[in-house]
C-alpha cells in the first residue's frame, strides 16, 4: 500500500506518492484542467493513479490562512475531499499546507530551476511536501 498526496488548486492538482515503507514522497505529475469547475477528468485520473500505485489513503493539502482561519479555498477543498472519498472509496486526510508553495519555490530556487520554469513544477513539489509532512507525522506518532 502507498499514500497519495495532492495539492489541489484552481486549475491544477499536484500529485505525489509515497514509497511502500512510507519513508519518502515522490512527485509523479500535475493534473491540469482548463476550467476550475470541470473536475470529471481530474477525478478519473486520480482514481487511475490510485489503482496503478496501490494507494490505500489520500492526503489532501488543506489551505488554511496564516491566522488559522478558513476561507473559500478551504470550502472548495472540503467539497473536493468528499467527492474523492465517494469516487475512490479511500479515506482522505486533510493536511495543513500553509507555506508549502513557499517551500516548494525555495526548493526549486536552490535546485537551480529558472524562475520562468518554476510554475511548471511548483504544484508537484508542493504535493511532495504535503505528503512528506504527513509521513513524518506518522513516523513521529507511531502511526
Amino acid at each position: 500500500m502507498r499514500i497519495l498526496g495532492l495539492d489541489y488548486g484552481t486549475k491544477t492538482v499536484g500529485v505525489a506518492v509515497s514509497d511502500p515503507l512510507f519513508l519518502t514522497a515522490q512527485g509523479i505529475e500535475i493534473i491540469r484542467r482548463e476550467h476550475e469547475n470541470k473536475l470529471r477528468r481530474t477525478y478519473a485520473r486520480i482514481e487511475e493513479l490510485c489503482r496503478e500505485n496501490e494507494v490505500g489513503k489520500i492526503v489532501l493539502g488543506y489551505p488554511r490562512n496564516m491566522n488559522n482561519t478558513e476561507g473559500e479555498r478551504c470550502e472548495r477543498t472540503k467539497e473536493f475531499k468528499v467527492a474523492l472519498e465517494r469516487r475512490t472509496g479511500l479515506p482522505v486526510i486533510l493536511w495543513d499546507e500553509r507555506l508549502t508553495t513557499v517551500a516548494a519555490d525555495k526548493t526549486m530556487m536552490e535546485s537551480g530551476i529558472r524562475r520562468e520554469n518554476r510554475k511548471d513544477y511548483v504544484d508537484e513539489i508542493a504535493a511532495m511536501l504535503i505528503l512528506q509532512g504527513y509521513l513524518e507525522y506518522l513516523r513521529n506518532t507511531g502511526g
